[in-house]
């Protein structure tokens, strides 16, 4: 190149940042002035409202998990709100209701969840494949507040799962680690109708989650919570609408902007007795 061409750098691995995951492009030239402003994320839109918060409570026994929920050990766990466009109230309600609740324990996280779905439907078997692509539920973990790296598993109604850990959020460089597996993880769902199977209406399906402690241990070293421990958190729904080619983004606590990779704008998990 002549020295009095344009100096510039190739940026390997380019992308645009869907929901869930980073999409690559084709490399990329940048000028030295146009890289500087790449490394610079452009800024977010106000946020949604003060990030919501839960009280997660100690399990008075384990959990079994099957995926049902009526069973005594979640009589007593307060439900969230439910859940919103992922923008806030600026965009319309989501079309069926999605919660969640936890509960803690010596051992591991538990996370349930109720996803009303007059169609349940799910095709993908593969682990670490993008579960997104059908309708999921998701979650964002923060376990240390304080540093750039957190976590997200997504599951579908296969109980298919998708662990991985990201270094830092993708609009500061962050790269997603597929390789990294949520050890001693247990999931499970319960079916309440059919299986793709459109010709009838189903009430829709719910889940139970169980996050070990020690499953974080190859990426962060994550203490133990204790009373008083606060982690940052977040749920996501995808919901594909038939003849649509964009899915709606449904969350607990709302991120302003079309981005899970937002974890300031997660909501608060408050561990109490």
């Amino acid at each position: 190149m002549p020295k009095n061409s344009l100096q510039g750098v190739i940026v390997p691995l380019s992308g645009i940042l869907r929901c869930g995951v980073l999409v690559l492009l084709a490399p990329t030239i940048l000028s030295q002035e146009a890289l500087a402003q790449h490394k610079a994320p452009a800024p977010l839109a106000p946020p949604a409202g003060k990030p919501k918060a839960y009280q997660v409570h100690r399990a008075t026994e384990p959990a079994v998990i099957d995926g049902t929920l009526n069973k005594r050990e979640w009589k007593h766990a307060k439900w969230t709100d439910d859940f919103v466009d992922i923008e806030g109230v600026v965009k319309p309600k989501p079309r069926f209701r999605t919660r969640a609740k936890m509960l803690w324990d010596d051992h591991y996280l538990y996370i349930a969840a109720e996803l009303q779905e007059p169609d349940i439907k799910a095709t993908i078997t593969r682990h670490d494949a993008v579960i997104f692509h059908d309708n999921d539920f998701e979650v964002f973990l923060k376990p240390l507040p304080e540093q750039d790296g957190y976590f997200e598993f997504e599951m579908n109604a296969l109980n298919t799962g998708w662990d991985l850990y990201l270094d830092k959020p993708y609009r500061y460089g962050g790269h997603a680690d597929n390789s990294f597996e949520l050890d001693g993880l247990k999931t499970a769902v319960a079916l309440h109708g059919t299986l793709n199977n459109s010709t009838d209406t189903d009430p829709g399906w719910t889940l139970e989650i169980a996050i070990p402690w020690t499953a974080f241990a190859s990426r962060q070293s994550v203490p133990q919570p204790h009373e008083g421990t606060t982690w940052r958190i977040n749920f996501s729904r995808v919901e594909w609408k038939p003849g649509n080619p964009k899915e709606d983004n449904w969350v607990w606590s709302p991120q302003g902007v079309v981005n899970m990779h937002v974890p300031e704008r997660w909501g608060y998990l408050v561990f109490k007795k």
